[in-house]
């Protein structure tokens, strides 16, 4: 017979072996895999969906985003005319089709979407996986000030997630596939090729938004504070331009409508850890 404790669900799992932690984590990663699997099959089947109208929609005349700025150029030309052309900054028109080379690469390309699909859907999950895991290790102010930490990494996820879709993408789909060293050169751009750029580009960015998160735990422990990320704020700033030299087109546009946001991300987060060294002295005090 097992013996009987009175101690609560939290204070068990602190006293477990090693080797119990591990088969908890097990079971964390078995749940994790399992909604992953569930949510790569459902894109898998919803192949119209996943693929029509979300995936080749930054090759489509027709995004959201094309149309917005194809709206701006002719607003600016209609407020400047001579000045401005209409289709100044119209751009994602007559972009060349997709081809296929390999006779399996169609049906490959749709099993990977599918899985990253999986994991972008699967996101808040498994953070609630992870923190449910992480969770009874710490002391109850921690938990108390790590309250909503799922949401929050989920919201700066999709953030991150939808910024890449809707602004990058396009910009990079519309230079590399219009792009030419030579007129006499034309581009027949790959299905694979194609589905890397985008997949990418929105993973990418789904994690670099999430610096404000990391920032605060590190701030938890004392690794990051204040001072260091303003001592190292012209560093970040050379860094966020270089970041998006990397993973936007080589123009200075696109450059600079990526390194805005990460601009604003390490403003942000010098802000959460002013306040996290602010709550921790506060409870030092008490």
């Amino acid at each position: 017979m097992t013996e009987q404790t009175n101690l609560p669900p939290e204070e068990e799992e602190k006293d477990m072996s090693f080797l119990q932690h591990l088969e908890i984590l097990r079971w964390h990663l078995i749940r994790s895999a399992i909604v992953i699997l569930v949510s790569a099959i459902a894109a898998f089947v919803a192949k119209g969906l996943v693929f029509g109208k979300i995936i080749m929609g930054p090759k489509s005349a027709d995004f959201i985003t094309y149309q917005w700025l194809c709206q701006v150029s002719k607003d600016l030309s209609a407020q400047f005319p001579g000045l401005i052309a209409e289709d100044a900054i119209c751009i994602g028109q007559n972009l060349p089709n997709l081809v296929n080379y390999d006779m399996s690469g169609q049906f490959t390309t749709h099993i990977m979407v599918s899985i990253i699909a999986g994991l972008v859907v699967s996101f808040p999950y498994i953070m609630w996986e992870v923190w449910r895991f992480i969770k009874p290790a710490l002391k109850s102010p921690e938990k108390r000030y790590s309250r909503g930490v799922v949401f929050f990494t989920s919201l700066l996820f999709a953030c991150g997630v939808l910024f890449g879709y809707f602004i990058i993408c396009p910009l990079s789909v519309n230079f590399f596939l219009n792009y030419q060293v030579d007129p006499r050169v034309p581009t027949f751009p790959q299905l694979s090729s194609y589905i890397s750029l985008v997949t990418s580009i929105v993973m990418a960015t789904g994690i670099v938004f999430e610096l404000p998160i990391i920032v605060f735990f590190l701030s938890k422990t004392g690794l990051v504070t204040p001072q260091l990320l303003k001592k190292y704020r012209r560093h970040a700033f050379v860094f966020s331009l270089v970041l998006s030299a990397i993973i936007t087109p080589p123009d200075v546009f696109s450059q600079l409508l990526v390194s805005v946001p990460l601009v604003v991300l390490y403003e942000v987060s010098i802000f959460i850890s002013k306040m996290v060294l602010k709550k921790k002295k506060n409870s030092d005090v008490y």
